[in-house]
């Protein structure tokens, strides 16, 4: 279902508080605002009419080395390294503060840049200050440990920061990602490379100028807005990057691991996910369906941990999917800014594509299409705009059923027992995410024991929290994000020994 015509936004309105050198958006590179090295720019397209949006500077790997160069020398010689855990949590707690002061701001730049409604930017922007304001608490609380050792020596531990750290993000969530990451390393006190997706990169420029607002030193962070396979790439490959954070594909973040065995940097890689949704016979029928439409339509399937196989009980399948389908067909589909719309665009005339051409394998391959499959047209033609996709009677071979499609294409598998569920919700390559939904809690807890992913949900789908760890098993990725967990990742251990009896060890002879 399409949603209704609205009133079209005004983008020089909507971004006026970007910064701009010769009418191009540019990057934050040691406290400076500046262009390409070799001035190439990108035009910014809204994928829900594909109009462009605005200009930005299109980095390369020589602007990637600038930023090294400000970020090194603001951790090694600048004042970041000395400023006091209280103080870099109060300028975090005030960023935290500026970003709801601006959040409608943040929520029209990232549906703007995005497509994305205006609802779900909302829930971004508030959760990017909730995780601002979670990292800047952390910064101040205990972060070590003392042993009691068989030895006259007060040993403890401590945390200290890892140094430059390299952070790459995705498009499907550009100013929440750069939070994520953004808020642990500085709370940990490190200096700060961010390369957001070049599709997306706005909101993170107006994050970067709320930053130069508040006096952060020069060199703390550094945006840096170009493709990964130049600007990525550079990060990656750095000997003078100390760590590497990636969100993105799983075929990236192996080419990230081996970029960073150039001096065997520190990487936290969260990647892909085919995450099973299990819902049981005896599963409360309206909130199962409810949490099944949300977990692969939300963001139009561009997350990635949607919950994109649908693995249902035989006695129930045929209500459920009928049902299921029903209201599938009602999603309103449109424009971010339409207050009507529930479900935006695929980002990109590529990926978009890329969409399409799973949804053609799933017919070819023998699965039944049972409602969306189609470009929609009409008010929408301009825009990157797919119906909400259901394919059942599928089997464990087909691509659709074993490889990320990231968008908004539902697969549906059914069971006789739960051994078969627990079965079909591990064949899969991934590990990131999965649910279950029963009112057997009993059952719940066994299932979700045996379930092979980092992130699950028993009878929801999708809450996420600051407080806990995000982070999947086999190539959904290595290391954990958000919660302490999210933290420690950006600190190094160091072990301290204090002799308490100062004498001559006599280990040789005298």
């Amino acid at each position: 279902m399409q949603s209704a015509t609205h009133s079209r936004p005004n983008a020089d309105e909507i971004l006026a508080n970007l910064p701009r050198r010769s009418g191009v958006v540019p990057m934050f590179i040691g406290g400076e605002w500046t262009l390409a090295a070799d001035g190439v720019t990108r035009d910014l397209i809204n994928p829900s009419n594909g109009r462009v949006v605005a200009a930005v500077a299109e980095a390369g790997a020589a602007d990637a080395e600038r930023a090294i160069d400000a970020a090194r020398a603001a951790f090694d010689d600048g004042p970041w390294s000395g400023t006091s855990a209280a103080d870099r949590a109060a300028l975090l707690f005030k960023v935290a503060d500026a970003v709801d002061r601006h959040r409608d701001e943040f929520m029209r730049i990232d549906t703007l840049n995005g497509g994305k409604p205006l609802r779900e930017t909302e829930y971004d922007a508030v959760d990017a200050a909730n995780c601002f304001r979670y990292y800047a608490g952390l910064a101040t609380k205990p972060h070590g440990q003392t042993f009691d050792v068989p030895a006259p020596s007060q040993t403890f531990t401590v945390r200290e920061p890892i140094g430059v750290c390299g952070q790459i993000i995705p498009w499907n969530y550009p100013l929440l990602m750069a939070v994520w990451k953004l808020a642990p390393a500085l709370a940990a006190g490190n200096v700060c490379v961010l390369k957001p997706s070049e599709l997306t990169p706005l909101s993170a420029i107006r994050l970067a100028a709320i930053f130069e607002e508040l006096e952060f030193p020069p060199g703390v962070l550094n945006v840096v807005t170009g493709p990964g396979a130049t600007a990525g790439n550079a990060i990656a490959a750095s000997t003078r990057v100390d760590k590497v954070a990636f969100t993105g594909g799983t075929k990236t973040g192996r080419s990230i691991m081996q970029a960073a065995t150039s001096n065997l940097k520190k990487i936290s890689l969260e990647l892909g996910g085919k995450s099973p949704n299990v819902v049981f016979a005896d599963a409360d029928f309206d909130t199962a369906v409810d949490y099944a439409l949300f977990g692969i339509f939300a963001n139009a399937g561009q997350v990635c941990s949607a919950g994109s196989r649908l693995i249902v009980e035989r006695a129930l399948h045929d209500r459920f999917l009928g049902r299921l389908a029903e209201r599938a067909r009602k999603i309103r589909v449109g424009d971010g800014f339409d207050p009507q719309t529930e479900m935006g665009p695929i980002i990109s005339p590529v990926h978009r594509e890329r969409v399409e051409g799973y949804i053609a394998a799933g017919k070819s391959e023998g699965a039944e299409l049972v409602c969306g499959g189609e470009r929609l047209g009409g008010e929408l033609a301009d825009g990157n705009f797919i119906a909400p996709t259901i394919f059942d009677r599928t089997s464990r071979d087909m691509r659709i059923v074993q490889e990320e499609i990231f968008g908004p294409v539902l697969v549906v598998q059914t069971f006789d027992d739960e051994a078969e569920a627990i079965r079909l919700a591990n064949d899969t390559i991934y590990g990131l995410a999965g649910a279950v939904f029963t009112e057997d809690v009993a059952k719940a807890h066994r299932v979700i024991r045996k379930m092979r992913a980092g992130i699950t949900w028993i009878n929801t789908y999708h809450p996420t929290y600051n407080e806990a760890p995000w982070g999947g098993y086999k190539q959904s990725g290595i290391g954990r994000e958000l919660g302490t967990y999210g933290y420690d990742a950006y600190t190094e251990v160091k072990q301290i020994n204090v002799n308490l009896d100062v004498a001559p060890s006599g280990w040789f002879s005298d």
